[in-house]
């Protein structure tokens, strides 16, 4: 694995940076600034950032097969068709998200419930999970959910706290999954009859290493997870085996995603959330890091 450093390309430009996703189809990549409801797109070259706001909260994102854009929100899920621009000669909006048709799918729970969306992503199926917490993180009270591409939402997991990272291997036969508070990353088995099953511990994170947040897998199954925290990116084997550690100049260490034209390029998002921003002003930035590996292309929504 290589030894270099991550690189910040961007300024700090998420209070809470999220979600990170590379798509051809929207030109490059996406993440939140979760709790601003705002969905950025990074310009990787120059580190410029457009900011679209979507909602309250804007969780987790990923292209649609057909085009435009799922969002999961505050409460729910929301379709974005692609955008056709005001004039003719101008180029569409890739992401269908300043101009593009939003259809809302309905409220989940009731605002008063307290409980909002954070993180998510696609199965080998094309449906789109994005899992819940409560904001006061009450023990138990998210859920995982699933949109299918018909638009019925299913819960397939309760009982969860802080809901985060969720990746499948390279041959879709394994799922993994954080739930923050646990300290661990679970596996579980899947197939297109019974998704999820078989739920195992996979990996336990030490205290003192931080509390593991979003994943992302490669193409050779190891997984790359974000401690919050613990200011690093851990790369475990298939088999759990911590292989490598990526450290960053801030704590709260959030997601990753690989991408590029050869997709072997990890982008990292961080957050200011309770935060010393005088000892760590890059925090909220976006990094950039060659690891020496490549990831797998993104799997999109097919609704």
């Amino acid at each position: 694995m290589a030894t270099d450093r991550p690189e910040q390309i961007t300024d700090p430009v998420a209070f809470h940076g999220e979600g990170p996703v590379w798509s051809p189809d929207w030109g490059g990549l996406r993440c939140v600034d979760l709790l601003a409801g705002d969905v950025l797109a990074v310009d990787t070259t120059s580190g410029a950032v457009r900011r679209d706001h979507v909602g309250a909260v804007a969780a987790a994102l990923r292209p649609r097969a057909a085009g435009g854009t799922v969002l999961a929100l505050e409460r729910g899920f929301a379709l974005i068709d692609h955008a056709e621009p005001a004039d003719p000669a101008d180029p569409p909006d890739p992401a269908g998200l300043t101009a593009g048709v939003r259809r809302y799918l309905g409220d989940l729970w009731d605002a008063g419930a307290g409980v909002r969306m954070n993180d998510g992503g696609c199965d080998p199926d094309g449906r789109f999970y994005c899992g819940s917490m409560a904001y006061a993180e009450t023990t138990g009270a998210g859920s995982l959910y699933r949109l299918a591409p018909d638009g019925t939402v299913s819960v397939v997991l309760t009982g969860v706290t802080v809901s985060n990272g969720l990746a499948w291997s390279p041959d879709g036969a394994r799922a993994y999954y954080v739930d923050s508070p646990t300290s661990r990353v679970d596996v579980f088995d899947y197939d297109s009859e019974r998704g999820l099953s078989n739920r195992r511990t996979l990996v336990t994170v030490p205290a003192d290493a931080g509390v593991p947040d979003g994943l992302t897998v490669d193409a050779d199954g190891y997984l790359w997870v974000a401690l919050w925290g613990g200011g690093a990116v851990h790369r475990y084997s298939p088999a759990g085996r911590l292989d490598g550690i990526v450290p960053l100049p801030v704590p709260r260490v959030t997601a990753c995603t690989f991408g590029g034209d050869r997709l072997d390029t990890l982008f990292i998002t961080t957050s200011q959330v309770d935060t010393d921003l005088t000892r760590y002003p890059a925090a909220g930035a976006v990094f950039a890091f060659a690891p020496g590996a490549h990831g797998q292309p993104v799997q999109p929504f097919k609704g």
